[in-house]
């Protein structure tokens, strides 16, 4: 193991090379001949690091090299209203338009987020317990003029295809009789 230097290290000027490791001059690149070109036409100075205007205090910080957020599996966006927190801006689109429906006295009994239990909590042979399967609606809600509940589930064109969801939605009408409405 070799012996590292005192801090603050201290850099001769004019050095360009300190172990392996380049020194980085202080002094401002010179403007090419295109970035002279534009800065004539335009007067715009030509874009410099944020590395290079270290002392500003305003300066932009250098980003950090951490990994990019991980899009959803099915490209959704997560958002929010008035404390509701909806899937996707499709499901938050529905919501609103539902809302309005509820409000010309078309439907009733809006309700959100509807719980169905598909299969009960079972003990298995070995005393484990095995939890129940449930089935989580969008939106479940009464027609008025036909007195029928709709349960809707707002669905992409690759989220209708999850097999999971199909064998829920199968359970759905075996169990309870409902035909899930997909928006």
């Amino acid at each position: 193991m070799t012996k590292r230097a005192p801090w603050p290290m201290v850099v001769p000027t004019g050095t360009t090379v300190v172990g392996t490791a380049r020194v980085r001059d202080d002094s401002r690149p010179v403007m090419t001949a295109a970035q002279r070109r534009i800065y004539e036409l335009t007067g715009n100075p030509p874009q410099s690091s944020a590395l290079d205007d270290v002392d500003d205090p305003f300066a932009v910080p250098a980003l950090s090299m951490a990994s990019p957020k991980k899009l959803p599996k099915y490209r959704n966006t997560k958002c929010e209203h008035n404390g509701i927190k909806f899937d996707s801006e499709k499901e938050r689109s529905r919501w609103f338009h539902l809302i309005q429906l509820q409000a010309a006295g078309v439907i009733r009994d809006l309700r959100l987020q509807v719980s169905f239990v598909l299969t009960e909590r079972r003990q298995r042979d070995d005393g484990t317990c095995e939890r129940a399967s449930k089935y989580v609606a969008d939106f479940v809600y009464v027609v008025v003029a036909t007195g029928l509940q709709v349960v809707e589930d707002v669905k992409s064109t690759a989220t209708r295809k999850n097999r999971t969801y199909i064998q829920k939605r199968k359970q759905m009408l075996e169990k309870h009789g409902i035909t899930v409405k997909e928006i």
